[in-house]
């Protein structure tokens, strides 16, 4: 069982529903989930985490104190937005590779590039 899991029927067991636990990473204005951590650090009773957010869609700011639990959801979601990027990226360059790939056979073929062009 992954620590998500874990932690979710943890909060069952303690009466409460991750359902209805806070998404830090959704802004609470325009709804975007990008939404992305300026500061953190432990608070004063080192059982919580005192997060500073910025919304890079409407540029909402916002900072609260959280349970380690929440801190922690939104750090794997972090962890898939990061991981949705770089899929992305790959996808991307292996897309604009196959395009110069492309440009560069048809140029050839056409005797389009001579020596003098390296």
């Amino acid at each position: 069982m992954d620590k998500s899991r874990a932690a979710e029927g943890a909060q069952r067991r303690l009466g409460r529903d991750p359902a209805d636990a806070p998404k830090l990473e959704v802004c609470p204005v325009c709804a975007s989930r990008l939404v992305l951590p300026v500061e953190w650090a432990p608070a004063a009773d080192r059982a919580h985490w005192r997060v500073s957010f910025r919304c890079p869609e409407c540029e909402w700011r916002g900072a609260g104190t959280y349970d380690q639990e929440t801190v922690d959801r939104f750090d794997e979601a972090l962890d898939r937005g990061v991981e949705a990027m770089l899929s992305d990226l790959e996808f991307l360059a292996k897309a604009n590779m196959e395009d110069e790939m492309e440009r560069f056979i048809r140029a050839l073929w056409a005797d389009l590039i001579v020596p003098q062009d390296f």
